[in-house]
């Protein structure tokens, strides 16, 4: 199929592609504005402007399927998450049912269900649009909502590392004791190309989740100890620091920890494993062994 991938550029997006191309697949890449003049041969789109279907239009001709992988974790005046999340891809789904292009897969994220976060509010919101037009009819639509995605490339996967090396682990209590079932990302996108292949007619709500849930602590610790180093002395920040951190946190765009960050990584992100080893035909990889397959130079 020819497979219009949006964020193809982004940690996500670049295994997505890699693996929708190991299936025989031909991908359209899309990249913000900014980012197609480094990526020649790729689709330029706004995601932050395309609010319309109008846009998406042009952009959908030839096209027989569409991955959505873009994805912020803060609002920015460059990347509004508003648009981003919500108004730009619910353009594109529908630019899709008046296209008649059927097959979409949308990456959304483990644990909104139940947040009132701008992330999760803004992502469900998408995410509820495509199940609705999936519903109606219009289109066949696949929203994966993964517990946290683990990879080289990734921002919250670098933080996890560095705080893995760390011979004393101060944290905020919650996130200490939050339960996260990490997805390796070439099972993830495995999963996409799956989803354009073997399980082609699965339509609906997918959540996806590693082998086994663990406390956050013990992620990082199994990180440590994968990395050749000793267990980590572990602190629990007060609650009371925890919050400022965050508040200062939200004075500054560019750092990933936010009150939002806060909030999201002190609940628990879990989910039945078995949805995610049935797209894969085997089971994921587990949380034991993501630096060999996930994180090492060789892995895919």
């Amino acid at each position: 199929m020819h497979i219009l991938l949006t964020g193809s550029t982004g940690f996500i997006g670049r295994a997505v592609q890699r693996a929708l191309e190991r299936a025989g697949h031909t991908v359209h890449g899309g990249v913000s504005p900014r980012r197609a003049a480094r990526h020649p041969g790729q689709v330029a789109m706004d995601f932050a402007h395309d609010t319309a279907p109008a846009a998406w239009l042009p952009r959908l001709a030839g096209i027989d399927a569409v991955v959505n992988a873009v994805g912020v974790l803060r609002d920015t005046r460059a990347r509004p998450i508003d648009a981003l999340h919500q108004h730009t891809p619910v353009a594109l789904f529908d630019a899709c049912a008046q296209a008649g292009v059927r097959r979409i897969v949308q990456i959304s994220a483990l644990g909104i269900a139940g947040s009132a976060t701008r992330y999760a509010t803004t992502k469900r919101a998408a995410d509820t649009h495509l199940l609705g037009l999936t519903a109606q009819g219009a289109v066949s639509g696949v929203v994966l909502r993964p517990s946290i995605v683990f990879g080289r490339g990734g921002a919250s996967s670098a933080l996890f590392m560095n705080l893995a090396r760390l011979p004393v682990l101060v944290l905020p209590g919650p996130v200490l004791q939050a339960r996260v079932q990490p997805v390796a990302v070439h099972d993830l996108a495995d999963a996409v190309a799956a989803l354009m292949g073997t399980a082609l007619d699965t339509t609906g709500l997918i959540e996806c989740s590693g082998p086994e849930a663990v406390p956050m602590a013990e992620l990082i610790a199994s990180l440590r100890q994968q990395s050749g180093h000793g267990p980590a002395r572990v602190l629990r920040l007060p609650d009371a620091l925890s919050h400022l951190s965050a508040r200062l946190g939200d004075q500054v765009p560019a750092l990933p920890w936010c009150s939002e960050t806060l909030a999201l990584l002190g609940s628990d992100n879990t989910a039945d494993p078995a949805a995610l080893q049935r797209l894969l035909g085997h089971e994921a990889t587990h949380y034991r062994h993501l630096l060999e397959s996930a994180w090492a130079p060789s892995a895919r």
